[in-house]
């Protein structure tokens, strides 16, 4: 059996965003998962548990009051480029007496941002660009060719800043079906088709003029 083996890779595009402190982007920070686990307990019930969430909520009001400052501090000024916007963030919860964690950042960045193909790359503390996984998407290359030589003639003509994540790549083998199990049938005659169509017009005919009798 034919078979068209090749390589999936996948092809990554540069994270973007902008940020801004206005209230309706405040106002998801309600529904990032870290925000909302700030209130919650793993223990079942009694006063440790109580004690625990009435410390979380209290933090969510402290993260509130954080970000409601920002906003009146920036005018909902928007930024696109993020080491800017963590700075500003970072001196604002100084200015108020905070330290924020790692997960509570997270909620802020995803909270006020959001897609901007004008804003500057998203880089880890490598300088490597990250990945917009809404942008990501999969490629299949012939076993025999390059990869690199497939992205510039396919891809990097269209997207220059597009990348393969080499770690994700895996081999297929793809089956052409039509290929093997095709098999070509000639058209009717037109004679045919067209006295199948008259008789039709006659057996609807009759069925109409038995409704209208």
């Amino acid at each position: 059996m034919f078979v068209l083996p090749y390589y999936k890779i996948t092809v990554e595009q540069p994270l973007r965003l902008n940020f801004a402190a206005t209230p309706d982007r405040i106002a998801q920070i309600e529904d990032q998962t870290p925000f909302k686990n700030l209130a919650k307990s793993k223990k079942r019930s009694g006063p440790a548990r109580d004690a625990q969430i009435a410390a979380g909520q209290a933090r969510q009001d402290q993260i509130r009051h954080l970000l409601k400052s920002l906003s009146q501090t920036t005018n909902g000024a928007l930024t696109r480029e993020r080491d800017a916007f963590l700075a500003t963030l970072a001196e604002q919860a100084t200015n108020v007496g905070m330290k924020l964690s790692a997960p509570e950042r997270k909620a802020i960045l995803a909270a006020l941002s959001e897609p901007d193909p004008q804003a500057a790359t998203c880089r880890d503390r490598q300088g490597k660009p990250e990945p917009d996984a809404r942008l990501r998407d999969t490629e299949n290359v012939p076993l025999g060719d390059d990869i690199n030589e497939y992205m510039t003639r396919e891809v990097l003509s269209h997207i220059p800043d597009a990348w393969v994540d080499h770690a994700k790549t895996k081999t297929g083998y793809e089956i052409p079906l039509n290929k093997h199990f095709y098999v070509y049938e000639p058209p009717r005659p037109l004679g045919e088709i067209k006295t199948d169509l008259q008789t039709l017009e006659t057996e609807i005919a009759e069925l109409l003029s038995q409704i209208t009798a």
